[in-house]
């Protein structure tokens, strides 16, 4: 019997903080926190700090290779926030396929899986104190198999819209529902791997 299991967390990572315990720059910490992880936990999939949402801790090191580099596409949709409005026509060309630079600014053709305009987002992401709201603008909801480097808002660049908040929402079947900005949901080992869609024998 394994003496020291391993744990599985999410957090509903706020803006302004980044994906790490430690960084030798002034910045906002996930260690910061208001909960005491076990020794060894690490962040899964980062996002950078000026994105929100769901974000994987665990202290297994096998999540990375099982999640992230198998052969399997897994999915990840975001809630974005672009500045102005998107059309029915800018809405076609991303579902066709935009194209964006890559590594070296190499061109690559980013093609999402899903996109739709959302005119009824809930509450629990508008912050009615955001400047933001005031001014026209479009949310989308946007589902990848694939993540190239800040992919999502060089894909809104390719339209000439601005992402102005990018949130994570999901990856699989494991989302963040209404975990507030900050929080911290732990979930069993069987019912974590069975909602990244991942087979795992500890």
């Amino acid at each position: 019997m394994n003496k020291n299991p391993h744990r599985y967390f999410i957090i509903n990572k706020p803006y302004d903080m980044v994906s790490q315990f430690v960084s030798s720059h002034e910045v906002k910490l996930l260690g910061d926190l208001d909960f005491e992880f076990p020794e060894g936990t690490h962040a899964i999939g980062r996002l950078d700090n000026h994105s929100e949402g769901l974000l994987i801790l665990t202290t297994n090191k096998k999540v990375t290779r099982l999640l992230f580099s198998s052969e399997k596409k897994h999915k990840r949709t975001y809630l974005v926030m672009v500045k102005n409005i998107v059309t029915e026509e800018l809405l076609e060309q991303l579902k066709k396929g935009v194209t964006i630079p890559v590594k070296d600014g190499q061109p690559y053709i980013a093609v999402p899986d899903s996109i739709e305009i959302v005119d009824d987002v809930t509450d629990h992401y508008i912050h009615m104190d955001d400047f933001r709201q005031q001014y026209p603008h479009t949310w989308l909801l946007m589902t990848l198999t694939e993540g190239k480097f800040h992919q999502v808002r060089k894909m809104c660049l390719a339209i000439n819209r601005r992402c102005l908040r990018l949130i994570r929402i999901s990856i699989e079947d494991l989302k963040l529902g209404d975990l507030q900005p900050g929080c911290v949901k732990e979930f069993e080992e069987k019912e974590f791997f069975k909602l990244i869609g991942v087979a795992y024998n500890s």
